[in-house]
């Protein structure tokens, strides 16, 4: 198959979602009486400042954020995961990021969302965007087919995001090297090493670290939300 000469990557949370859809779902178990909102609500807020600032235990946190959803069975987890769609991202999913992508995709890009929240999560966030492929952090099933609360293979977070990217690219028989433009949008100081990779990184709605990094190095710099 010959390779799309373009390819577009995005990160999800604060990218092309005005929210970050892990700590938000976390808010929702809460709303939705499955925990006890005071200590889940403390836990999930200093999880959500660790990655803000740089020092998430990635494992730690999946640990956690998985905790009470695993325990459920597959309809039950299903339900959650619908509700949380109606009633948080469906909202939350603006014209001009819908249209971010769309503009990709008419111009015959790869696409694939890239972000470091679990596939749970994700995977109908990255349906709702109509994108198919997502790379997102994996979890470890037991024979049961049942969520374990580890992390499965290398984690899409920091420089993990370009060695899923690049493992993503390998299982098609393609490489980083094959297209003339990469794109990466993202928001996130922690994703500098994909945006580093990328020939035409795009810091979106970005944090105030990574705008002065973008401005530094001359990145474009986009505003989506705002």
């Amino acid at each position: 198959m010959t390779a799309p000469q373009n390819l577009a990557l995005f990160d999800l949370d604060h990218t092309l979602l005005p929210l970050d859809s892990d700590h938000e779902f976390g808010e929702f178990i809460i709303r939705q009486g499955l925990v006890d909102g005071e200590d889940y609500r403390r836990r999930n807020d200093n999880f959500y400042q660790q990655y803000r600032e740089g020092t998430l235990v990635l494992d730690d946190y999946i640990a956690f954020s998985t905790s009470v959803w695993r325990q459920m069975d597959e309809q039950a987890q299903k339900a959650l995961q619908q509700a949380f769609m109606e009633a948080v991202i469906l909202p939350a999913m603006q014209p001009q990021a819908i249209e971010l992508v769309e503009q990709h995709r008419a111009q015959g890009d790869l696409l694939a969302i890239v972000t470091a929240t679990n596939e749970f999560v994700t995977r109908p966030i990255a349906q709702a965007f109509n994108v198919d492929d997502l790379i997102a952090v994996r979890l470890v099933r037991d024979a049961q087919g049942r969520v374990t609360g580890r992390i499965d293979g290398v984690p899409s977070f920091r420089d993990g995001k370009i060695t899923r990217v690049e493992q993503w690219l390998a299982d098609q028989g393609r490489h980083l090297g094959q297209f003339e433009r990469v794109s990466f949008y993202s928001d996130s100081p922690n994703d500098l090493p994909l945006l580093e990779k990328a020939t035409h990184p795009v810091a979106t709605n970005p944090s105030a670290e990574l705008e002065a990094v973008a401005q530094e190095r001359g990145w474009r710099i986009l505003r989506l939300f705002a």
